[in-house]
């Protein structure tokens, strides 16, 4: 019996519709062909495909992975120039003796310039190939969509996250891959359904230690559980600050068997999620009341997290707020990271405890605080380069086991650390902070730019939190921003 032949290709953005920096082709991180099987071993969701191919015995023909950090609007060409590549590979492989399915890694959450639904138009372009119709098309995207028809119209079966913090990502793309293979040993050929539910929640109320999304996770394990036929049961919190139509909370399952259990399914979802709908904007605290309260508690560290400046949901990672909230309040021994490549650029050749004058942060955002103005000592320098500890992390399943911040300095400002970098860094991995020699465990407070992706790295060391709400462009109060396309009614705007 032949070989089962596979094709492998991925593309991953959450794009922030609300920040002004335009995603560039110079954003992206690009592999080709065999790049894409040498991630077998990183920690990534392509790595958790490959486990399965390997297993299945299936020859993988691997096409083209485009992958960029969160941020602004993807200028179109970008797309058009992966789709170009994509189909390519496709059509060589259609040619050269033929495909059993396609496996795609994506995130779900793409804007460009000109498409609201990069994804659902990848999905749409593979059925229109000569070939295509009727293949198995399998995926596993992030909790974070934004779901939309097309997407279903066009997938077999496409898996989600279950998990917030993603330490399942690579666990959900061997899930799905275990899902082409039963498709493929069984002549089954699921299809899919979604809905969209008339909520938007900001991150912060989509993790799924808390309620409503653990309420809602739970029913969809039991809905799965019940009904062989629904192969999957897809809770999908939504990416708030995308502005299209299909943005927020929605539902997705595959199935095969009669359609009235799977629109069944969908309906007791989207009725859970609009019952529990407020429990979605969770409170935050007063920066200054919670600063004040740190020092005011015994031991550390205390983080305090600040979601305004959510590097992972595409802030620019450089606002100043704690910054100032710790200067204000004359908290010793603290810290907080900052992207800044103007202010890594104004400390070249320093030299151990000599002293500059700073423009730390405030660059990224019109919302955000300015920069802060101050005298910075010099600490050390390094390539920005660093291993992660944990390959179980969001940031391991996007980007691989290791991650470049860019050239970094270390400053003190009175007494708090900076941490300087030249590209912004998802604060996931406590190796950030460890390669740059600074001890979290050691340290009273940590600023950390984030909203609930950081909990898998800093809750275990963490004597306490404090969400904090700053003005920036991931703020949680999302009534307030200006959506031009999101479909209405939709809580809480209406």
């Amino acid at each position: 019996m032949s070989r089962r032949r596979i094709l492998l290709g991925s593309l991953f953005h959450e794009t922030h519709s609300f920040v002004e920096e335009e995603t560039t082709l110079a954003d992206f991180t690009i592999r080709k062909g065999a790049e894409l099987l040498a991630r077998r071993g990183d920690g990534s969701t392509i790595d958790g495909f490959l486990e399965v191919a390997e297993a299945e015995g299936w020859e993988v023909l691997p096409t083209i992975d485009y992958g960029a950090l969160p941020a602004g609007p993807v200028d179109h060409a970008v797309f058009q120039r992966f789709l170009a590549e994509f189909d390519a590979g496709l059509k060589a492989a259609l040619a050269d003796g033929g495909l059993d399915g396609i496996w795609l890694a994506l995130h779900g959450a793409m804007v460009t310039t000109r498409c609201c639904d990069p994804e659902g138009a990848l999905l749409a372009h593979i059925r229109a190939v000569p070939g295509c119709e009727t293949l198995p098309i399998f995926a596993v995207f992030d909790l974070h969509a934004n779901f939309t028809a097309s997407m279903a119209q066009h997938a077999n079966a496409l898996v989600a996250y279950r998990e917030n913090p993603h330490t399942d990502a690579r666990e959900s793309a061997v899930r799905s891959a275990r899902l082409l293979a039963r498709s493929l040993r069984t002549g089954e050929l699921p299809r899919m359904l979604s809905c969209n539910a008339p909520v938007i929640w900001p991150p912060t109320g989509t993790g799924t230690a808390d309620r409503p999304m653990r309420d809602l996770e739970a029913l969809a394990r039991q809905i799965e559980q019940k009904n062989p036929d629904i192969w999957v049961a897809n809770v999908v919190g939504g990416y708030s600050f995308s502005d299209v139509p299909e943005a927020g909370v929605a539902f997705a399952v595959a199935f095969t068997g009669p359609e009235a259990a799977a629109r069944d399914a969908l309906e007791r979802l989207t009725a859970t999620a609009t019952e529990l709908r407020e429990l979605g904007l969770p409170a935050e605290w007063n920066l200054d009341e919670a600063v004040a309260e740190i020092q005011r508690s015994e031991g550390g560290p205390y983080i305090v997290v600040e979601p305004a400046d959510n590097i992972g949901g595409g802030a620019p990672g450089d606002s100043t707020s704690v910054l100032r909230a710790f200067l204000r309040h004359g908290v010793e021994n603290c810290a907080v990271a900052i992207a800044d490549p103007a202010a890594v650029a104004a400390m070249a050749g320093a030299r151990p405890g000599e002293t500059r004058k700073l423009s730390i942060g405030g660059k990224g955002s019109p919302i955000a605080e300015r920069p802060v103005e101050i005298e910075a000592r010099f600490v050390s320098a390094s390539d920005g380069e660093f291993a992660l500890e944990d390959l179980n992390s969001h940031l391991a399943a996007a980007q691989g086991s290791h991650f470049s911040m860019g050239p970094c300095v270390v400053v003190q400002v009175e007494g708090v650390t900076v941490l300087l970098s030249s590209r912004k860094t998802p604060p996931f991995d406590l190796g950030q902070l460890r390669s740059q020699g600074i001890q979290p465990e050691t340290l009273k407070a940590i600023g950390v730019k984030a909203a609930v992706a950081h909990r898998r790295a800093y809750d275990k060391i963490a004597k306490g939190s404090f969400t904090v709400a700053t003005p920036g462009p991931c703020t949680s109060r999302i009534a307030g921003l200006p959506y031009k396309r999101l479909r209405r009614p939709v809580y809480p705007l209406d």
